[in-house]
């Protein structure tokens, strides 16, 4: 029953991260200057899974191709559309020519984690499961879907965003399907919000003698659906590097402190950088702070501004700010300020947005 393909669910709107997502897919947003779903795509590649369908809206495949296709991991990418948002299970169902009677691991494609995937896939394999979900334990267990478990990590229920929740586990996302959940899906009724559940597919395998176990994700994981999210996933992962990595150029009048990623042509001078922050290719920093979980795309120009835990996009323009904090700025924005101030600033921006303060 090994697992050759991998489902990658793409065709989310992303209501919660507009106006960003007017324009990019929240699939492709930058988190430390690389698309989400190049995280995810990495990770697949880690355990030598090729066969990848990538289901998209009708709206946005061109743009997550543009991001994905060339990739350098020599995948196979399938783009499979569905034409109007009505579940994960019916994501499942669309996807059937591609993934005929195999068996397949299936990942949110606005989800980053810190776990690798060898294990849910072992888990799957040696137990000859019909569904293996990856469970997370959470503080907030009424805003998700929940699993409770018997002593060998097999699922005995689920319990979608619980009043009164007896289990902390939730379900994050990351699932592995043997070719009964094509049955199950077809067999479940849309839910109350109108759309085919997965957790409701999952529940039929339960009650119709399937094997259903579960995997526990020890390390973290986001659900990048919002502002707060994609920053703290940002802080997250600029965290992880190992080492300073300086290929751009510094002025001896600037300061470089911690974990601090400078591309290849970053000219800065009389600044002063303290990681963990990454910078893009080609960027122009001058008389500025740049401070922790702060992640600067390629072709930025700051000047006299003071930038801290923010995510900015390629081609952005920051000139005079006093200080900007806890903000995303989608690709060819500009912010000027016309005065002085102490004020600090938070930003959601989408692209080409033109700002003076």
């Amino acid at each position: 029953m090994t697992i050759n393909k991998a489902l990658i669910l793409a065709g989310g709107r992303g209501t919660r991260l507009r106006p960003l997502t007017h324009t990019i897919p929240k699939q492709v947003i930058p988190v430390a200057n690389q698309p989400i779903l190049h995280y995810v795509l990495e990770q697949l590649h880690c355990v030598g899974i090729k066969e990848i369908g990538i289901v998209v809206s009708p709206d946005n495949r061109e743009q997550i191709k543009h991001y994905i296709e060339r990739n350098h991991w020599n995948l196979n990418l399938e783009y499979i559309e569905q034409k109007t948002p009505q579940g994960l299970a019916h994501a499942v169902i669309v996807s059937r020519e591609f993934l005929g009677e195999d068996s397949f691991l299936m990942y949110l494609g606005d989800n980053l984690s810190g776990g690798r995937l060898e294990g849910i896939l072992n888990t799957f394999e040696s137990a000859k499961a019909d569904a293996t979900l990856m469970l997370k334990e959470v503080d907030n267990p009424q805003q998700f879907g929940i699993a409770e478990i018997g002593t060998g990590g097999e699922i005995k229920r689920l319990i979608e965003k619980p009043t009164n929740p007896t289990s902390n586990l939730a379900i994050i996302g990351t699932y592995c399907f043997s070719s009964r959940i094509h049955q199950a899906a077809s067999r479940i009724a849309p839910s109350k919000r109108g759309e085919l559940e997965i957790t409701d597919a999952i529940q039929y395998l339960l009650e119709n003698g399937g094997i259903v176990n579960s995997e526990r994700l020890d390390s973290w994981w986001f659900d990048c659906g919002t502002k707060d999210d994609l920053l703290e996933a940002n802080n997250v992962i600029l965290s992880q590097f190992a080492t300073q990595h300086i290929r751009g150029s510094i002025s001896e009048d600037s300061e470089v402190e911690g974990l601090v990623d400078v591309g290849k042509g970053t000219v800065i001078t009389n600044s002063e950088i303290v990681g963990p922050v990454k910078i893009g290719e080609n960027c122009v920093i001058t008389n500025s702070f740049i401070g922790p979980a702060t992640s600067i795309g390629s072709k930025c120009k700051i000047n006299d501004s003071r930038i801290i835990r923010t995510i900015i996009m390629d081609d952005g323009i920051i000139d005079s700010v006093a200080q900007i904090e806890n903000s995303v700025i989608g690709k060819n924005c500009s912010i000027f300020s016309s005065r002085k101030s102490v004020d600090k600033k938070q930003f959601m921006i989408g692209d080409d947005a033109e700002m003076l303060l």
